[in-house]
């Protein structure tokens, strides 16, 4: 058996402007061996399933620092319910207090990394939850 590369869509949904973050967990995740798609700044929650669908990717990995975590992620797993590709990982990073990453969590969001959280973090992370085999 020979392992399939992890692919992932780093999104940035909204109008949050700052894409720092997710360039850098985007080449980071590469250097580490796996697929990625960058879909830029200002995407729509149709726009980030779309994509994610049309290139198979194994997880969704949003950035969102603007404080619309809350509405972004339950938008999208709904979504991926209704479109029945709940078998997408979604996780996230950016702004996001401990309280609101319970409740994420509780609606099938995987994980949140917040901020000095490291892409090695990140990187083990999707390793050990998306185990790719032919």
């Amino acid at each position: 058996m020979t392992e399939k590369k992890i692919r992932i869509l780093v999104a940035k949904p909204g109008l949050d402007g700052h894409d720092r973050g997710a360039k850098v967990i985007a080449r980071a995740l590469r250097d580490a061996g796996m697929e990625v798609i960058y879909t830029g700044l200002r995407q729509t929650s149709e726009m980030i399933i779309n994509t994610a669908i049309q290139e198979d990717v194994d997880a969704i990995g949003l950035s969102i620092l603007s404080g619309a975590h809350m509405h972004y992620f339950p938008e999208i797993m709904q979504a991926l319910k209704e479109r029945k590709a709940e078998d997408i990982l979604v996780f996230g990073g950016g702004i996001v207090p401990d309280e609101d990453i319970t409740s994420l969590k509780e609606i099938g969001v995987g994980e949140i990394f917040t901020p000095g959280a490291s892409s090695q973090e990140i990187i083990e992370y999707l390793k050990e939850t998306i185990r790719k085999e032919d």
